[in-house]
């Protein structure tokens, strides 16, 4: 439950942007690649925090670590609509920092905790997030302009779950520190020259990239085509129900399988046909394709948290191992919609960038094929 619960709240701060992010543009008189930066910021955070999230665990707990992230993301979300494109792009950051140490801790925790589900569990959590950012995806837009709302109030209604989350938090929050955390102190040691570690960190920015570049500018492609802003948000909305599903099953698979290179390969399939469809035919089968992206991106997101766990001996490692993929992972991924914005700018079309993110999906399965291997970092052979 309390997994869940923190869940709910890592996505709807970014994917609730998309869909009104042809408006905030408009009336902050921002540009495609400035536009890009209310999600590129967020990963850079991502990236930057992760490896304070075992240092802050160890000194105050993760249950009082967790609490504080939730405060946090209601706070932000309430405050940075109000202070222009400034507030809006600066109060984002605590926001984003806040989901960053999130990211690294409940996988972290879960291993600690219920080390016997670790497949259901990680399932719990990839689908509480998947399905959390479908609704901020599907109902952003209908806030702001089917109740005539605005962009300002439909964006910060994302800190109620957040304010909510952490009345159920709190009571099992200690009022002082624990002992020592079993989380080691931030250092990865011996991770950052195993190869394995790599390719886990690389898999997890590489899938993050295109993620994250679909949730920014999947409704602005489609409003660029005369699709209103709610028709764009639901397809965006379709993408991520769809993965919610997906995010519970493939843990599981992948805790059952002898290892996870045939997952990954069969999971890399579905978004190159998904944004091969939205290049060269993206009217005809627009459900479609955001269903492709959806599954297919589903399943990669689940195996990336996954393969954290299960190329992890201990929970210890499992938090090391989580924040150096989150730490360098997130920064792969942060470059993800800028670059398509610049791409479309400088194209002033979506053509070539569409075609970019196809491209990218090589890399992407390749380095899921190394991950997926049945191994733990630190092993030699």
């Amino acid at each position: 439950m309390g997994v869940a619960l923190i869940a709910v709240n890592l996505r709807p701060a970014l994917a609730s942007v998309g869909p009104v992010l042809s408006e905030v543009r408009a009336r902050l008189h921002l540009s495609s690649a400035a536009g890009s930066l209310l999600t590129t910021v967020p990963l850079v955070c991502f990236g930057l925090l992760a490896p304070l999230a075992p240092v802050l665990a160890r000194r105050f707990g993760m249950e009082r670590v967790l609490a504080v992230v939730l405060a946090t993301i209601a706070a932000g979300l309430l405050l940075r609509v109000n202070f222009g494109p400034v507030g809006l792009f600066a109060l984002t950051v605590p926001v984003a920092c806040a989901i960053a140490i999130a990211n690294v801790l409940v996988p972290a925790l879960v291993k600690r905790d219920l080390p016997d589900r670790v497949g259901l569990m990680m399932g719990v959590y990839t689908m509480a997030m998947s399905g959390a950012a479908a609704v901020a995806a599907g109902v952003t837009a209908p806030l702001d302009h089917g109740l005539g709302w605005g962009w300002r109030v439909a964006l910060a209604a994302w800190a109620v779950p957040a304010l909510l989350a952490l009345l159920v938090w709190l009571p099992r929050t200690p009022s002082r520190p624990p002992g020592p955390e079993r989380v080691p102190e931030g250092g990865w040691g011996g991770l950052l020259r195993d190869p394995l570690a790599w390719q886990v960190t690389a898999f997890m920015g590489l899938q993050s990239l295109g993620f994250y570049a679909t949730l920014t500018w999947l409704p602005s492609i489609y409003i660029e085509r005369g699709y209103t802003a709610e028709s764009a948000g639901l397809l965006l909305s379709v993408c991520a129900a769809v993965s919610a599903p997906v995010s519970l099953v493939v843990p599981t698979l992948a805790v059952r399988a002898r290892d996870q290179r045939r997952l990954v390969a069969a999971a890399g399939v579905l978004p190159a046909a998904g944004f091969a469809g939205i290049l060269l035919a993206p009217d005809s089968g627009a459900y479609l394709w955001a269903l492709l992206l959806g599954v297919g991106q589903g399943a990669l997101f689940a195996l990336a948290l996954t393969l954290v766990v299960l190329r992890s001996a201990t929970s210890e490692t499992a938090a090391r191992l989580s924040a150096m993929s989150q730490a360098f992972g997130y920064l792969i991924a942060a470059g993800g919609p800028l670059l398509v914005g610049v791409v479309r700018d400088a194209a002033g079309g979506w053509g070539p960038a569409i075609a970019l993110l196809l491209a990218l999906l090589v890399p992407q399965v390749l380095t899921g094929l190394g991950a997926g291997r049945a191994r733990h970092v630190g092993e030699t052979g």
